[in-house]
């Protein structure tokens, strides 16, 4: 029996629901009551409980036994939730995170370290059972809590919730916690002692509870073992003689049954999952490579072959996106933070602030999710402190006291965008450039536009703050931001209105791994340009382009001026054709602009294993990411906003080793 696999997925789960109670418990506080919060709250702090006892945790048994005390009291409207006892509740949520992330480090922590946050929560266990009823909570099924009732309970174990080290006894010594029990256990399965199996489940017991407790508090103290054993919970009324009778289950208060049940998910290592996406990868390039090498040969010749490497393609194209979605997580796994964040940083400036979330199941890869986290940190930390002004100032430029943060996800160009907003008085352009010239970034401000100067923040040790405080001010947030989203490819943009407010979008690939890419020539070279950025291609007419000031070119696409890019010019490759009429122009959408491409091919589409230049590299303007081709070549993908920057920045060729 292998109890460290079980207590890797305890604190794994241990997580998950640390991560709930802080989401519901910030749900709370910030005025959306819900009884059922407080019930999965409940639930999660006891599930906490349940599996520390089985492997010996007895600092995190302890503590939860009187967090969630106090938490059955709030439930039951024993005990009135208001401000005081919500921040201590929010404080006893990271104290019992501590526990547990020292637990799983195997850390022994001070005794004292939780002192503080036991004795708050149990000067409210002194006065739980007297506190008055919240009138805004009362209702007419409340007034009967108090009531007891009484259940038959039986309770049959699998051998598996003995092979996971669990103790029918302390289950049974926990339910005996919640009112008067009699029971009795059947030896009927019992074998021979020479053919008893040390976990075999031969015991059953049938349990009289009464109680003045819920039905689902009985059904929480088995939740940890509810897939490894029978449990029958029915309601049963207790007459004037003392005699037992069942009370027919119906919808309301139904009897609850659990027995052999169906694995729907299962746990995976992400080196698994990792190393099953580079196989993926690996597939990809061989099915390339197997393509390539089948077209030289005659398709009637080999009809096939030809069928079964279309087969290949189908598979190879299902095999990648079932493989995609397994790494796919909703982004709300980084929103996740952002509630606790605007909270703690909002008291410790003493600013009201509303904060509003969408997209939030907007899919994006994980590793994507696992680089999010700084730059958001840094960014809401920033709005917060530098942003949005203080109470007195909004009132005075006629806002709202209340500021407000917004926060939204979604796809865009094949591409994901996350957007972090707010409306306070927004980036102070002419102080950023006064800073600048006087770190020498720059040397006549006039000469740039407000977004060229905006992006002058995320230089290393950038600051205008006046004043150094615990939240931000040394210049190193911005940074941060920058150097995390281009590791993975992505790009950071800046939008902001003097006294309107600061919008901030980063954007972000949807995978590290595999893309649909189109193959085009200039020249001897293939370059590779993301399909999902390609709206059209077409061979523009002589009288379609046309020249503008500086030299810049645009095309005339139904009566729509775009901005013209030359490929070959921009990376100094000698291109086949000299003008956009003699080869193929495509029409690119990127983030920022649409913009027209010219190119002298399409080779054809392809889908494309991406591999990280930086890494094998340098970083190369205009790329973002390199593949390799069927016939063994490596051929650069193009980044269509890198590109549109490239062209709008220097606005002729780029030295470059091809």
């Amino acid at each position: 029996m292998d109890m460290q696999s079980f207590r890797k997925t305890y604190f794994e789960e241990c997580q998950e629901r640390l991560q709930e109670i802080e989401t519901l418990l910030l749900s709370l506080e910030s005025g959306d009551y819900q009884d059922e919060h407080l019930h999965a709250i409940f639930r999660a702090v006891h599930s906490i409980k349940g599996g520390a006892g089985a492997f010996g945790c007895d600092h995190i048994v302890s503590f939860a036994h009187i967090f969630e005390t106090v938490l059955d009291s709030v439930r039951d409207h024993r005990l009135a939730l208001d401000p005081e006892l919500m921040e201590v509740l929010v404080t006893s949520s990271d104290v019992l995170a501590a526990i547990v992330a020292a637990a799983e480090q195997d850390q022994i922590l001070a005794e004292t370290f939780d002192a503080k946050a036991k004795a708050d929560l149990s000067q409210y266990m002194d006065g739980a059972e007297h506190a008055p009823l919240p009138a805004a909570h009362a209702s007419s099924s409340d007034a009967k809590k108090g009531t007891s009732r009484t259940y038959t309970i039986v309770f049959k174990p699998h051998s598996r919730l003995y092979e996971k080290a669990n103790e029918p006894l302390l289950l049974l010594r926990e339910l005996g916690g919640l009112g008067e029990m009699i029971l009795s256990v059947n030896v009927d399965a019992l074998p021979d002692l020479s053919a008893m199996d040390a976990v075999g489940g031969y015991l059953s017991w049938t349990i009289t509870l009464t109680t003045t407790h819920h039905k689902d508090a009985i059904t929480e103290v088995f939740e940890f073992v509810l897939d490894d054993c029978d449990l029958t919970i029915t309601e049963t009324d207790r007459t004037v003689a003392g005699e037992m009778k069942p009370t027919p289950p119906s919808d309301a208060s139904p009897a609850i049954e659990t027995g052999e049940s169906k694995v729907s998910s299962i746990r995976v290592d992400l080196d698994k999952i990792d190393r099953l996406v580079n196989m993926v990868g690996e597939l990809v390039i061989t099915h390339a490579m197997l393509s390539q090498q089948a077209e030289k040969l005659a398709r009637d010749g080999y009809p096939h072959l030809a069928r079964g490497i279309e087969e290949l393609s189908t598979h190879t194209r299902e095999l990648q996106d079932h493989v995609m979605a397994i790494r796919a997580q909703p982004v709300r796994m980084a929103f996740a933070r952002i509630p606790r964040l605007v909270r703690d940083v909002s008291k410790d400036v003493n600013k009201h602030i509303k904060l509003v979330m969408t997209g939030e199941e907007t899919e994006v890869d994980k590793t994507v999710i696992e680089n999010l986290a700084d730059p958001l940190t840094h960014l809401i930390r920033n709005a917060i402190d530098h942003g949005i002004e203080d109470a007195e100032t909004r009132k005075a430029a006629g806002k709202p006291a209340e500021g407000t943060i917004s926060v939204s996800a979604g796809h865009r160009s094949g591409r994901i965008l996350i957007e972090i907003r707010d409306d306070g008085a927004g980036l102070n352009t002419k102080k950023i450039a006064e800073k600048a010239k006087e770190r020498g970034l720059i040397e006549n401000p006039d000469l740039m536009s407000a977004d060229e100067l905006h992006q002058l923040i995320f230089n290393p040790g950038f600051s205008t703050a006046e004043q150094i405080s615990n939240i931000s001010g040394r210049g190193v947030g911005m940074d941060v931001v920058k150097r995390n989203i281009q590791s993975i490819g992505g790009k950071v943009y800046v939008k902001s209105e003097a006294g309107v407010g600061a919008r901030f979008v980063l954007s972000l690939p949807l995978t590290l791994a595999v893309m649909d890419g189109m193959i085009v020539r200039v020249g001897s070279q293939k370059l590779i340009l993301p399909i999902s950025n390609i709206l059209e291609s077409l061979r523009p007419r002589r009288q379609d382009i046309a020249t503008i000031t500086e030299g810049g070119e645009v095309l005339d696409l139904r009566d729509h001026y775009i901005p013209l890019l030359r490929l070959n010019r921009l990376f100094n490759i000698p291109a086949r054709y000299d003008e956009p009429w003699q080869g193929l122009v495509l029409i690119v959408e990127s983030e920022q602009t649409t913009f027209a491409l010219f190119v002298d091919e399409l080779v054809g589409k392809q889908q494309v294993v991406i591999k990280s230049l930086e890494e094998n590299y340098d970083p190369v303007e205009g790329i973002s990411s390199a593949t390799i081709l069927g016939d063994g070549s490596v051929a650069l993908i193009l980044d269509p906003a890198s590109l549109y920057d490239l062209h709008t920045k220097q606005g002729d060729s780029l030295a470059f080793a091809a």
